[in-house]
Order: C-alpha cells, then sequence, then structure tokens
C-alpha cells in the first residue's frame, strides 16, 4: 500500500510539472506593430459634458471653440490634417424642413498648430462661428430656428495615409474622459 501511495504521488507530481509546461510563443514586434492617433480635447473638458451654442442673433459673434491636441505615438509628427464636415438638422418642422446633408467645413492642416511645451503634442484652437456652419451649409439665419443644431464631424488624417474617425475608433478613445476624442461637435441654435 505504501508503494501505490507512494507511486500515485509521482505519478501526480510528473502529471503537474507536465501540465505547466509551455509552448514558446514567439514575442510581439512592438517596433513593426501599426500605430493610430487620436484628437484630444484639452478644452472644454470634459468634451461630454461641453455644450456648443451659437446664436440666431449673433452668428458672426457666437461659435464653438475647443483646444485640441494631435497625439500620435510619436508626439504628433506623423499627423497631417483635421478635416471637419457639417450636416445641419432642422429638428423645427414649422419653418419647413431645411435639413441639410453632410457637407465639407475646412480641413486644417498640421502646420497650422503648435507644440505644446507641457506634453510636447501640437496644439491648435479650433473656432467656428455660426457664420461658418451657414455658408458650409449654404444656408441663412432665417433658414435656422431656435432648437435646430450643426452637428460637425471630423476625421484625423496622418502621413502614412491612415485616418480616423468615430466610425473606425472604440468608445475608449471617443467617450472616455482620459482620451477626449468624440470626432463629434454637436452645435445648438439658440435665440
Amino acid at each position: 500500500m505504501k508503494h501505490i501511495k507512494n507511486f500515485a504521488f509521482v505519478m501526480a507530481a510528473a502529471l503537474m510539472v507536465m501540465a505547466c509546461k509551455t509552448q514558446m510563443v514567439d514575442k510581439l514586434d512592438d517596433f513593426n506593430l501599426e500605430n493610430g492617433g487620436y484628437m484630444r480635447t484639452v478644452t472644454p473638458f470634459p468634451v461630454a459634458a461641453a455644450t456648443f451654442s451659437v446664436s440666431k442673433a449673433n452668428m458672426t459673434g457666437t461659435k464653438m471653440e475647443a483646444v485640441l491636441e494631435a497625439v500620435t505615438p510619436d508626439k504628433g509628427a506623423l499627423f497631417s490634417s483635421y478635416d471637419l464636415s457639417v450636416r445641419f438638422v432642422d429638428a423645427t418642422p414649422d419653418n419647413g424642413n431645411k435639413s441639410v446633408a453632410v457637407t465639407a467645413l475646412r480641413s486644417i492642416p498640421a502646420s497650422a498648430y503648435a507644440k505644446d511645451a507641457t506634453t510636447g503634442y501640437p496644439r491648435h484652437t479650433l473656432a467656428v462661428t455660426g457664420t461658418d456652419l451657414l455658408t458650409a451649409t449654404k444656408l441663412t439665419a432665417a433658414d435656422v430656428s431656435n432648437g435646430d443644431r450643426f452637428e460637425v464631424t471630423a476625421t484625423m488624417r496622418l502621413t502614412n495615409g491612415r485616418s480616423f474617425n468615430a466610425a473606425n475608433t472604440g468608445a475608449n478613445i471617443t467617450g472616455g474622459a482620459f482620451y477626449s476624442s468624440p470626432f463629434f461637435y454637436r452645435v445648438n441654435v439658440v435665440n
């Protein structure tokens, strides 16, 4: 009986040693992994809590404004441009439906960004007036009403041909407070 217990113990130990043996897996080649980028909203922070508005009575003097930071693994060196598009959503049917499909607003080249002394990433203050939005959508102040909205979408383009926007970026980047990169800005029309 003593030999059977010893034999069982040796077999159990051998089985445990064999079970712990792992197959060698190739190490990840960090230098050849593809990397992306995102446009972090520095202010207002967090961007999800910010409500941008333009005044119907003062379309030239009211604007959406945000400080943006181009983040790539190489401190923004891959960043090429930040392309903005806009659409108008007519939420007040009493003046007819003046909704406008997505149209180009502007492209901001990397050269318009300046390196931030603290973070080392390129920064830019994005300012879009109500007049800019009207001009891009070919609307007049008479076409918009309190309660309507403009929706500005953005695409970050890199020098390697890749691009990132809300459609191909994960929820942690677009909705997370740390990354604060929605690639989407809602601008409400108010009186």
